[in-house]
């Protein structure tokens, strides 16, 4: 398994939901805001159907909050929320031109998505707004750099470089050993989200993702990783 390239400055981490970037690649962001590089956050939904017991209009208001402090944890200070309806999120052309647009405007060279295969598992299903901002937001990375795709936007048309899937199928890692503490401070701050999630204490709650999320990875020489899959783009 290969490193992940980073002659890169900029990065866009696009996900569904608040606490999604946090059970997967907030490591890896901190290991690179670290380096001194630019990673900004757009999320589709602000996760308000994700509170069981709380009402939408409560629980999007602090799922915001609580990721705005999550990425400030990993050292990331813009947060973008599109405020699509969570649970409810579509493959659409209207979401891959608000993601065009994001991508657009924030100018990335490195683009970070959320696993959106059918399934984390075998058995598993995966969200289908995961499926739906993943598959979108890769084919926005292609839209972005098209002049006579959607040329409503006002944005001038920009290119990522590279996307990078955090999920099952990785052939990229890059080493995360030194940053768990920030992965781990950074899920943390989704305190209300995971008291409700589970009975266990949330410190134990964190402990088993970042263990779960950062595990060694075949071939790759790390004691602590986050893999990806890698797609390249002109």
């Amino acid at each position: 398994m290969e490193q992940v390239p980073e002659d890169w400055q900029r990065g866009l981490v696009i996900v569904a939901h608040p606490d999604d970037i946090e059970y997967g690649a907030a490591a890896a962001v901190a290991r690179w805001t670290g380096q001194g590089k630019d990673i900004r956050y757009v999320l589709v939904t602000s996760g308000e159907a994700g509170i069981a017991g709380m009402p939408p209009a409560e629980a999007g208001p602090l799922r915001e909050a609580e990721e705005i402090a999550a990425a400030k944890a990993v050292g990331v200070h813009e947060v973008e929320f599109l405020g699509y309806p969570d649970g409810r999120v579509e493959q659409t052309l209207a979401l891959r031109r608000d993601l065009a647009a994001a991508i657009r405007r924030h100018q990335p060279e490195l683009v970070v998505l959320f696993n959106f295969g059918d399934s984390w598992a075998p058995g598993y299903v995966n969200s289908a707004d995961h499926r739906a901002v993943g598959r979108a937001a890769l084919d926005a990375i292609s839209d972005a750099g098209n002049e006579w795709i959607f040329p409503e936007l006002t944005e001038t048309p920009w290119s990522p470089r590279l996307a990078a899937v955090v999920g099952p199928g990785a052939t990229h890692a890059v080493d995360v050993t030194g940053t768990l503490e920030q992965a781990a401070a950074s899920l943390a701050e989704h305190r209300r989200y995971l008291e409700v999630l589970s009975p266990e204490p949330v410190a134990d709650q964190v402990r088993a993702v970042i263990e779960m999320a950062t595990a060694p990875k075949p071939g790759f020489p790390a004691a602590h990783a986050v893999g990806f899959e890698l797609y390249y783009f002109g």
